[in-house]
């Protein structure tokens, strides 16, 4: 029995992420995903749109078919 897994370079949050701390975001999506951890790699909103900053992921954990990471936001391109 196989395990599906994306490997991601770039984190896509549609909205769903949330403030724990000051530049400190959690983000749960569908799936198991492998990002890169500790280097910046950008944060949109959507794929197409463009960057709304950069990123680094502090944290990563799978479970129940489901990958939750935290990441500190390093850099800010916008507000909106």
């Amino acid at each position: 029995m196989g395990m599906g897994l994306e490997l991601n370079t770039m984190i896509v949050t549609k909205g769903k992420e949330v403030r724990k701390e000051k530049n400190l975001f959690q983000l749960q999506k569908d799936g198991y995903r492998l990002y890169p951890m500790h280097i910046p790699i950008e944060v949109r909103k959507t794929k197409e749109s463009d960057p709304n900053g950069y990123g680094r992921i502090e944290r990563m954990e799978w479970k129940d078919d489901k990958t939750t990471i935290v990441y500190q936001l390093i850099s800010l391109n916008s507000t909106n």
